[in-house]
């Protein structure tokens, strides 16, 4: 079987135009276009870190200059997206809402693991949400019995609220404060979306196509990902979707190891890059899985919160600044809402050559960042490269920022 082969570069164009990085606006403005990433990517992470502006308003303002945070509430209640898993929380187009079904049935099969307490909780639970309505985790009584052993050791009704959700017996409506405000899915589905479970090759079908749209290029370890909690026929049906043209496998130079896929419509697909910049959350699409960055962009990434203080390297929440197709910098910040200052504790620079143009775009990136998370103020208390640090310091000046 034939292979078709890129360059890396050409790799990269596929990749970012997948991920919605090509340009900025790619999809365009306003709330539709916020749907319209979603449906593309089939799946935008959500995560509770609030250093920076958190991860999934962070993804949809990288890509939607104009956006506002209630955009995605509205979508919700428009019942056009909804909350589930895939390989972590997120959301999803509603129209896609059958194919979380099998992972919802591995979730439930589980239950043979549960003492008979559990169940009966998860039952009174249930029983407490049909008859009064909309419920959050506070809205019980504290029934902890032993004392908290950390952030995961969640109380009997929390943690049987989250098992129906996981089982598809709850939804979630909406966030309040980012609590979760659960409800019965006949309260909360739209009355034509399709219920059927999907077949064994019918969901394989999916993670495929899915997987593929939103990465560009892909191992078969990163398509099976999303549909990681059930078994599957993915390489069956991913070699008949080969043989049918739909899929082809390529070849990147540069790029060993195990086989990469993509659509085969990217083949004579003309992908132009704007050369913008984009400050990227550690839970960006195009960030989870290291080691395509690793690959393809020569950008060594890892989330540094998840590892002692002590083995970081750039910092707690260090954030990828893509300029074009290459990573340039990388800064750990905080947003001081109190204080309205976006605060760069370290702004490392890549091993690469930036133009005057890349250290404007750079510096509007970094502005517009600052607006989204409310802040006045830019304040960098480190960097690796000082006449850098002092060429941004000098533009920011201009525009009443502060650099430190």
């Amino acid at each position: 079987m034939n292979k078709h082969t890129l360059t890396q570069a050409e790799a990269r164009k596929i990749i970012l135009h997948a991920a919605g990085l090509s340009k900025q606006a790619q999809f365009g403005k306003g709330k539709e276009a916020v749907y319209d990433l979603i449906d593309h990517l089939g799946f935008l992470q959500l995560d509770s870190n609030y250093v920076v502006e958190r991860a999934h308003h962070h993804a949809i303002a990288a890509r939607v200059q104009d956006y506002k945070l209630e955009w995605l509430d509205e979508l919700q209640a428009e019942g056009r997206i909804f909350e589930f898993w895939t390989y972590a929380a997120g959301y999803i187009p509603m129209h896609d809402f059958r194919f979380s079904l099998p992972i919802k049935e591995s979730f439930a099969s589980r239950r043979d693991n549960m003492t008979r307490a559990e169940v009966y909780q998860m039952e009174k639970v249930l029983d407490r949400v049909g008859r009064e309505g909309p419920l959050m985790a506070r809205d019980f009584e504290n029934d902890r019995v032993t004392e908290s052993s950390g952030w995961w050791d969640w109380r009997p009704s929390k943690l049987a609220l989250e098992r129906l959700h996981l089982e598809g017996k709850l939804m979630v409506m909406k966030r309040k404060e980012f609590q979760k405000v659960f409800d019965l899915p006949e309260n909360l589905l739209p009355a034509d979306i399709n219920t059927t479970p999907p077949t064994a090759e019918e969901f394989a079908i999916h993670l495929i196509l899915r997987s593929l749209k939103a990465l560009g290029i892909a191992y078969l370890k990163d398509i099976a990902y999303r549909g990681r909690y059930v078994k599957n026929a993915m390489k069956t049906e991913l070699k008949k979707l080969i043989e049918s043209g739909e899929v082809c496998e390529v070849e990147v130079s540069g790029v060993t190891g195990a086989t990469l896929y993509m659509l085969s419509e990217y083949k004579n697909k003309r992908i132009d890059l704007a050369g913008d910049a984009f400050i990227l959350s550690p839970f960006d699409t195009l960030n989870v899985y290291r080691h395509r960055l690793r690959s393809f962009f020569n950008f060594d990434y890892q989330v540094e919160c998840f590892i002692p203080q002590a083995k970081r390297k750039y910092g707690y929440f260090s954030l990828p600044v893509l300029i074009g197709d290459t990573f340039v910098a990388r800064m750990d910040s905080k947003a001081d809402r109190k204080k309205r200052v976006l605060l760069i504790h370290n702004l490392h620079f890549e091993p690469v050559a930036l133009t005057d143009d890349m250290i404007s775009q750079m510096i509007e990136a970094l502005k517009a960042f600052a607006a989204f998370n409310q802040c006045e103020q830019i304040v960098i208390a480190k960097s690796n490269d000082e006449v850098l640090r002092k060429a941004i310091d000098t533009e920011l000046a201009k525009n009443n920022y502060k650099l430190s």
